[in-house]
C-alpha cells in the first residue's frame, strides 16, 4: 500500500494534516513509525497543539476570544479527527479551577485556553490554586502583537516591551512564542514545569496574535516529549543513620506530614510505627495514615485539632515530610516549642533545610521513609516511646469524644432564619459520611466550611479529600466538580461550599449541565464571610461587614437551569440524608441548600487550638518566634 507524505506546507491545511495524522493512527504512531522524521511547515499555533499532544495534552478548556481566534480553528480540525477535545466555559476563574481539578484529582493534564487581557488575567488569578497545591497544566493566553505597530485592544496598556511576559513570570513558570523558531524551547520548558516531579504547577504560554498564524518549520519527532524523572534518594546512608540515631534517643518523636506526603502513603505507615512516633497531618494530607490508626493525632495547626497540637506542642523531635511548613499548618512557625530537632524528608532541597538543627534527607518521600523505617524496624520497637503514644491515644479519645458531640448537636435557633437550623458540623458530618458509604470524593475551597471540614473528614487514604488550602480560592469546590464530566473516569464528588464560595462561580450550575457532570453542590448557607465573622469575634470583639441582609432563594436559582435537580436539605438530619441520597441518584448536576447555625452557641464550630500571625496576634506571635529554636 502506497504511504501518502505527510500533508507539507501551505497548499494543505490544518483539517488535511489531522486527517492524514488520524489515519496513521496518531502522532505517537506516526512517529515510532519513523514517517515524520523530515521538517515539515506549518502554522505555529498548530505545530504548538501538536508539541502538546506530543506530551500527552489533547484536553482543551476553552473560552475563546479575538486573541485565540487562530488556535480554535486548529483545534476544530484537530477534534473532528478525534485527535483532542475541547470544552467551552463560561468563566475564566471557573475554568482555571477545572483544569486544576482535571490533573489534580485525575492526573489527566489539560491546557486553559483563552485570549488577550481580561480573560487571560482572570485565569490566571486562579491559576494561583494549581500554584500553591503544585499542580501542573497548561495556561494558553493571547497576547500583543511583537511589532508593536500600537496598542493592541486588550493589551496592557503600557510603553513597555512584553509586559505580559513579566506578569505571567512573576507567577510563575512562563514563555512567550515570540518568534516561531522559539517553540521547542517553550515546549521543553512548559514540560518541566508542569511534569515537575516535586513541584509542578501551571506553565503559561503567551501567544502573540501575529505569530499564532506564522509559518514554522521543524522536525514534528523533534518536539519535545514528556519527561520521565528518576526518583532521588540520598547517596549513602550516614544521613539516614544520623537521623535514626536521634529519633531513638528521643522519647517524643512527632510527624507532620505535607502534601508531598500524599504518594507515600505505605512508607509513612512504616515509618510512624517503626519511629513509635505520633502523626499529624496538614489539611491536604487527610488520609496518607488512616483515620483509625491510633497513631493518627488528626490535623494540627491554626485550626488544628485537640490531639494534633497537642503533639505539636510537646515533640521533642519534629520529622517532617513532604511539608513547605505553610503558616497555618505550623502556627507561623511557632508550633513547635519543645522540639530542638529536626529530620526534614523533601524533594526540595530548599524546602528541607526550612528548619534549624536539621537532619536534611533530600529525596523522594515514599523512598526516603522507607529507608528509614527499615533502619529504625532493623532494632525492634522502642519501648521507651510507650508513654508517649499512650498519651496521645488519650488525647485523640479526647478530640473524638470532642468532635462527637459538636457534630451531633440539635438544630439551634438561628436569628437570620428564624428557626432552628442544623450546625456546620452536623453537616459536614453527615455528608462525609455519606460520601464513604457511596465512595464519591470531597471537595473543599474556603472559608469556615473549609476549616470545619479538614477537622471532621476521617478518610482511609489520601485523595479522598481535596482541600484547596493552598491558595484558599473561594468557589474552587464547585468548579472542580466540572473535571468529573472531562476527564476519562470522572467520579461523583461533592461541592462542600458556603453561600459567599458558591455565588463566586455559579455559572457551574450552567457548564455541569452541558459537560455532563454527576456531582453534588452542598451549599451550606449561613449568609456571610462566617470565617472572618468569627476572626474578628476572636480578635477584637465584634464582627464588621462580614454578612448582609440580602435572602437569595438557591434552590428556585437552581432549579431555573434545566438539568440542575434543585433541592432543600432541610432542617433536620432525615432531611439532609434523604437530600442526599436524591442528588446522588440524579445523572446529572443538583444543588442542595442548607440553611447553617451562626451564633455564640459552642456548637457553632469546632475550635482554634494554634496560633497564626495575623490581626492584634502578630506582636504575641512574634515574641513567641524570636524565642523559639527551629
Amino acid at each position: 500500500m502506497t504511504i501518502l507524505p505527510f500533508p507539507d506546507g501551505p497548499t494543505h491545511t490544518a483539517a488535511d494534516r489531522a486527517a492524514w495524522l488520524s489515519a496513521a493512527g496518531g502522532l505517537k504512531a506516526a512517529i515510532d513509525a519513523e514517517r515524520l522524521s523530515t521538517p515539515v511547515t506549518m502554522p505555529l499555533v498548530e505545530a504548538l497543539v501538536l508539541g502538546l499532544m506530543r506530551q500527552g495534552v489533547t484536553k482543551y478548556l476553552a473560552i475563546f476570544g479575538h486573541g485565540s481566534t487562530a488556535l480554535a480553528d486548529v483545534l476544530d480540525a484537530y477534534e473532528a479527527q478525534g485527535l483532542v477535545r475541547c470544552w467551552q466555559f463560561r468563566n475564566e476563574v471557573e475554568m482555571a479551577h477545572a483544569g486544576t481539578a482535571l490533573s489534580w484529582v485525575y492526573g489527566e493534564v489539560g491546557a486553559v485556553v483563552t485570549s488577550i487581557g481580561p480573560g487571560a488575567f482572570q485565569a490566571m488569578a486562579a491559576s494561583l490554586a494549581a500554584a500553591s497545591n503544585g499542580v501542573g497544566l497548561y495556561h494558553l493566553y493571547g497576547d500583543e502583537t511583537t511589532q508593536g505597530e500600537g496598542y493592541n485592544m486588550q493589551q496592557v496598556p503600557k510603553p513597555a516591551q512584553g509586559v505580559f511576559a513579566q506578569i505571567t513570570s512573576l507567577m510563575g513558570s512562563a514563555y512567550t512564542l515570540h518568534t516561531p523558531g522559539a517553540l521547542r524551547d517553550g515546549l521543553r520548558k512548559g514540560a518541566t514545569c508542569v511534569f515537575h516531579p516535586w513541584r509542578p504547577g501551571p506553565f503559561y504560554m503567551n501567544l502573540p496574535l501575529n505569530t499564532q498564524p506564522a509559518p514554522v518549520t521543524l522536525r514534528l519527532d523533534a518536539l519535545p516529549d514528556r519527561p520521565v524523572f528518576p526518583a532521588l534518594a540520598p547517596a549513602d546512608d550516614s544521613p539516614l543513620r544520623a537521623a535514626a540515631d536521634a529519633i531513638r534517643a528521643s522519647a517524643k518523636v512527632a510527624i507532620k506530614l505535607g502534601g508531598g506526603s500524599r504518594t507515600a502513603s505505605r512508607a509513612v505507615r512504616k515509618l510512624a510505627e517503626a519511629a513509635g512516633a505520633l502523626v499529624i497531618s496538614s489539611p491536604g494530607a487527610s488520609g496518607v495514615l488512616p483515620s483509625n490508626h491510633p497513631q493518627n493525632m488528626c490535623v494540627g495547626g491554626s485550626k488544628g485539632s485537640i490531639s494534633g497540637n497537642w503533639a505539636m506542642n510537646e515533640a521533642e523531635l519534629l520529622i517532617v515530610i513532604g511539608s513547605r511548613a505553610v503558616c497555618q499548618a505550623d502556627c507561623s512557625g511557632i508550633g513547635w516549642p519543645k522540639a530542638r530537632h529536626v529530620v526534614n524528608i523533601n524533594a526540595d532541597p530548599i524546602d528541607v533545610q526550612h528548619y534549624n538543627n536539621t537532619i536534611a534527607l533530600t529525596g523522594d518521600a515514599s523512598i526516603v521513609a522507607d529507608r528509614l523505617a527499615e533502619m529504625l524496624g532493623a532494632h525492634g520497637p522502642d519501648p521507651g516511646k510507650a508513654a508517649w503514644l499512650e498519651a496521645g491515644r488519650a488525647k485523640r479519645a479526647e478530640w473524638d469524644n470532642f468532635l462527637a458531640r459538636q457534630a451531633s448537636s440539635p438544630p439551634l435557633f438561628d436569628p437570620v432564619w428564624q428557626k432552628p437550623v442544623l450546625t456546620q458540623p452536623r453537616v459536614i458530618r453527615v455528608a462525609a459520611d455519606f460520601c464513604r458509604r457511596h465512595g464519591s470524593l470531597k471537595f473543599f475551597d474556603a472559608g469556615d466550611v473549609q476549616a470545619n471540614g479538614f477537622q471532621i473528614v476521617e478518610d482511609q487514604a489520601p485523595f479522598e479529600t481535596f482541600t484547596e488550602t493552598g491558595a484558599s480560592y473561594m468557589g474552587f469546590a464547585v468548579s472542580a466538580l466540572l473535571a468529573a464530566g472531562i476527564a476519562d473516569n470522572g467520579r461523583h464528588g461533592i461541592a462542600f461550599t458556603g453561600d459567599g464560595s458558591f455565588m463566586m462561580n455559579p455559572q457551574v450550575l450552567i457548564d455541569g449541565v452541558e459537560h455532563g457532570v454527576h456531582g453534588t453542590i452542598l451549599l451550606l448557607d449561613n449568609r456571610r464571610m462566617a470565617a472572618i465573622s468569627h476572626l474578628q469575634h476572636s480578635q477584637y470583639g465584634r464582627e464588621f461587614r462580614t454578612n448582609d441582609g440580602v435572602a437569595v432563594d438557591y434552590v428556585r436559582l437552581a432549579a431555573a437551569v434545566s438539568g440542575v435537580r434543585a433541592l432543600s436539605g432541610g432542617e433536620d438530619e432525615e432531611s439532609l440524608v434523604a437530600a442526599l441520597e436524591e442528588a446522588h441518584a440524579w445523572s446529572g448536576l443538583s444543588l442542595i441548600h442548607v440553611p447553617v447555625y451562626f451564633g455564640e452557641d459552642p456548637a457553632v464550630g469546632l475550635g482554634a487550638y494554634g496560633q497564626w500571625n495575623v490581626g492584634n496576634w502578630v506582636d504575641d506571635v512574634q515574641r513567641q518566634y524570636a524565642r523559639t529554636l527551629i
